[in-house]
């Protein structure tokens, strides 16, 4: 079976958030798969072979984190990380892409990194990114779920359907809670990821991780 929401990852500790949001997101539902992206392959076998276990590597120490060997790992080649993820999750048929924060970030706090931050531009994908510190948080990481930004549906749709899921407590409208979803901006494209002034001071502003969708697309979960 396909992945549903696929996780970045490269063994780093907010990469580590990034497996314990996307656990949370699947929730045993929903198929979780990891990837590490290279962008080329090494000329020298010798070196080919110690690249392409360094990434396996990296992957095993992920599904071990999770304690669930069934969780699917790939190592895929792009001529970046985001176009190598985005070409994954099309073949998957993913609708959620899954990030830690970037490494400065402080605890609490969700900032996309250089590759979020383009999926974020235009992107025909959901993206998550895990707060800071997310990964000393195994047990319960979503108890509280709030919107943020817009109005679009399908930001109402996702959170009812994640409420079930996770047993989380739907918050009002902006309040601080352990996951924010906030939706794509009115006047963007139909299925792209467009964020207006609004949404992007609701991410900004979000102590907790963050699911950000394209317009008037609810991830398929």
């Amino acid at each position: 079976m396909a992945a549903q929401i696929i996780a970045s990852y490269d063994g780093t500790p907010n990469d580590d958030d990034a497996l314990i949001l996307g656990r949370a997101l699947a929730a045993g539902v929903s198929r979780l798969a990891l990837a590490y992206v290279r962008h080329s392959h090494e000329f020298d076998p010798r070196r080919e072979e110690l690249a392409h276990h360094d990434a396996e590597r990296r992957l095993q120490a992920g599904v071990e984190l999770l304690g669930d060997r069934t969780v699917e790992t790939h190592v895929i080649f792009g001529a970046s990380t985001g176009d190598g993820l985005e070409q994954l999750a099309e073949r998957q048929g993913a609708s959620i892409l899954v990030f830690g924060s970037d490494y400065r970030t402080a605890p609490g706090r969700a900032e996309p990194g250089n590759t979020a931050q383009r999926l974020l531009d235009g992107g025909s994908l959901a993206i998550a990114v895990a707060s800071a510190g997310l990964r000393l948080n195994t047990e319960h990481p979503i108890q509280t779920i709030a919107s943020a930004g817009s109005a679009d549906p399908a930001v109402s749709s996702t959170l009812e359907t994640l409420a079930a899921r996770v047993g989380a407590e739907i918050l009002t409208a902006d309040s601080p809670a352990d996951l924010i979803v906030v939706g794509s901006s009115e006047g963007g494209r139909f299925g792209r990821v467009t964020l207006s002034g609004a949404n992007r001071a609701a991410l900004n502003n979000a102590r907790g991780s963050v699911l950000v969708l394209a317009r008037d697309v609810a991830p398929a979960l």
